[in-house]
């Protein structure tokens, strides 16, 4: 076979978003022997980008500035590249709709679309557009999930023959210096310190997160709680972290380069959202080690065994968040357990090379299948 060319499609290649980020480096490691690879972005953003990802990958960016939904215009560049391009791959709602749209009028010989969290249950439309547009005129629709993988069978009605389970991964970690993130940020050697990476958006749940740390100063008058992340949501938060009287006990960090550091200084790494697909961050928290408390959402429990790689309790309660936190806290033992446990299974089931590995024979094989193909 000849090289395939393939375009990657999503919204804003940014540095907080978890499904972005995995979109930009499965476009950046996908085989150059196999493949040609371009990342289209089709959004204006003030966000941190990852170019310098996509630069040392020698991918070609294509950026279309688009302003709003109404921008159809913002389309054209893209357009005139889909008659040399042989695979489109789009990721999450917006650019799965319109990835669909256009490589379908441009017969693009292989259309892929990658839904990361599913959470369209109250959103007719989406759905509608799910099992009618994307469902039907894609060549596959990949879930992360087995639970997402079901929503859209039961839930959207999506056809079953379309969907492919890749389960998430993510790179091995570099090692960081978490003693050095406690120093800059002031806390003490042995203040208890739990923390989240993410992107600050209303479905993290960030205030169940701070309802739960207040409950817990009372007994931990040290703790420490670290929100690396940026987003929509940090204005609010920091309202609410006032309004709790957190502001000595809630650091509000913003985006972090230096993840495996922060990571490396957390005793226990947390999850408080009301929907997931299977997160990045938890898979990240795994690698560093560290014992997960996580609400059991979406593909989460496929990830996080309770009382095994972590501990798992039901979204928007506060007193369960707190107690299952204040459990590890209290017991280094069993915290360090859990991590260890964790690691072992992020290292053996879910690494980013078998993902990216599996994403690439999904491309020959539906290219070899398409009537469109080019020669």
């Amino acid at each position: 076979m000849r090289k395939l060319r393939v375009v990657t499609l999503v919204d804003r290649p940014t540095v907080t978003g978890g499904a972005e980020r995995l979109a930009v480096q499965v476009a950046a490691r996908l085989d150059r022997n196999r493949f040609e690879s371009i990342l289209c972005a089709s959004r204006r953003t003030d966000e941190p980008l990852l170019d310098r990802e996509l630069a040392e990958a020698g991918v070609e960016v294509l950026a279309l500035g688009r302003r709003s939904k109404l921008d159809v215009r913002a389309w054209r560049p893209l357009v005139r590249r889909l008659d040399e391009v042989d695979v489109v791959h789009a990721h999450m709602f917006g650019s799965n709709v319109w990835g669909t749209v256009l490589g379908r009028l441009k017969r693009v010989p292989v259309v892929v679309a990658h839904e990361h969290t599913w959470s369209f249950q109250g959103e007719p439309l989406r759905r509608l557009l799910d099992r009618e547009l994307v469902g039907r005129l894609a060549d596959a629709f990949i879930a992360v999930a087995e639970e997402d993988r079901r929503k859209m069978i039961e839930v959207e009605g999506v056809d079953p023959d379309k969907i492919r389970l890749i389960p998430n991964g993510i790179a091995d970690p570099e090692p960081g210096d978490g003693g050095a993130v406690r120093r800059e940020l002031g806390i003490p050697e042995n203040a208890p310190v739990i923390g989240v990476v993410c992107e600050l958006r209303a479905q993290k749940a960030l205030e169940v997160l701070f309802a739960a740390a207040a409950q817990l100063r009372h007994e931990l008058p040290e703790l420490r709680v670290l929100v690396a992340g940026d987003g929509p949501e940090r204005e609010g938060l920091g309202q609410e972290a006032r309004r709790l009287d957190l502001d000595g006990t809630v650091q509000l960090l913003g985006i972090r380069r230096d993840v495996p550091a922060l990571l490396d200084a957390l005793d226990v790494a947390v999850l408080s959202s009301d929907y997931e697909g299977s997160p990045l961050s938890v898979m990240e928290y795994m690698a560093a080690g560290k014992p997960v408390v996580s609400t059991r959402v979406g593909g989460v429990p496929e990830l996080v065994e309770d009382g095994v790689h972590g501990l798992l309790v039901e979204p928007r309660d506060p007193g369960a968040l707190a107690a299952a936190i204040g459990r590890l806290l209290h017991d280094p033992a069993e915290a360090r357990r859990l991590g260890e446990q964790g690691r072992e299974r992020q290292q053996r089931e879910l690494s980013l090379d078998a993902m990216v590995r599996k994403i690439e024979d999904l491309y020959e094989e539906l290219w070899l299948a398409s009537p469109r193909r080019r020669a």
